[in-house]
């Protein structure tokens, strides 16, 4: 198995989480209001080629939301969820 470090894109105050690939669903790590943290990891991708992938971030936060489930097709680009990093650092503040 590899890991694929995504590289966020920023909108509407969250980070979203994408497909770096062709390929299926094999596993879903996360649900809505999930605290993770950076290089947890969040969807394990099945490519075309049968080459089983964990999908990670360099971003921790609260999950905002999760786009897909287990088995849907997923292409480079397409949105696996988005996350509220605003919510987990203010948190983090107050403890």
């Amino acid at each position: 198995m590899r890991v694929r470090e995504v590289t966020t894109k920023y909108w509407d105050k969250k980070e979203i989480v994408t497909s770096p690939s062709f390929g299926r669903v094999e596993k879903v790590n996360i649900k809505p209001n999930d605290k993770i943290a950076e290089w947890e990891p969040l969807f394990i991708i099945e490519t075309e080629q049968g080459v089983l992938e964990k999908v990670v971030v360099s971003a921790s936060g609260m999950v905002a939301s999760v786009e897909v489930k287990k088995g849907d097709k997923v292409i480079p680009g397409l949105v696996l969820a988005s996350i509220n990093e605003e919510a987990f650092s203010c948190e983090c503040h107050h403890q």
